[in-house]
């Protein structure tokens, strides 16, 4: 690691699927400045790319990816201040029951009694075919105690 001046940027590219889409696409799994760490939208994807069958689980996965990001930059859930999802629903009126509970109960094992900002947003696709969840925080290392 080396950063030439304070609060440089600082790219980390997870190993294994973060390689795979910095040659593909182009782009970083997260960025810190200082004491600030943004991911990229992590999928509940395998180093494989391939998705579990079950939501539940896919979701859980991307909450693992996003631990496994968060690490190589110095930071973890508990330092998590923003998060937004992004959904492909399953009800005709909203994200899906089955989406929340998941995230609600993963936040809570990950984060405990800490309340990130949340912004749940409900979209037609992702960036992978049967992609069905992606999550994108920010972090403020040390904050989490």
């Amino acid at each position: 690691m080396s950063v030439t001046a304070p609060n440089a940027p600082e790219f980390f590219v997870t190993p294994g699927y973060g390689e795979t889409l910095l040659s593909a696409l182009r782009y970083s799994q997260a960025v810190r400045t200082g004491d600030r760490v943004e991911t990229s939208g992590q999928g509940g994807w395998d180093d494989d790319f391939t998705f579990p069958k079950a939501l539940e689980d896919e979701i859980v996965r991307a909450f693992d990816n996003v631990e496994r990001t968060l690490a190589l930059a110095g930071a973890g859930w508990p330092d998590v201040v923003s998060v937004n999802s992004y959904h492909v629903p399953t009800a005709a009126d909203t994200i899906g029951d089955d989406h929340t509970r998941v995230m609600v109960e993963q936040f809570r094992r990950r984060m405990g009694d800490r309340a990130p900002i949340w912004t749940q947003i409900g979209v037609p696709a992702l960036g992978a075919p049967g992609m069905r969840v992606e999550i994108r925080v920010t972090a403020v290392s040390g904050q989490g105690g």
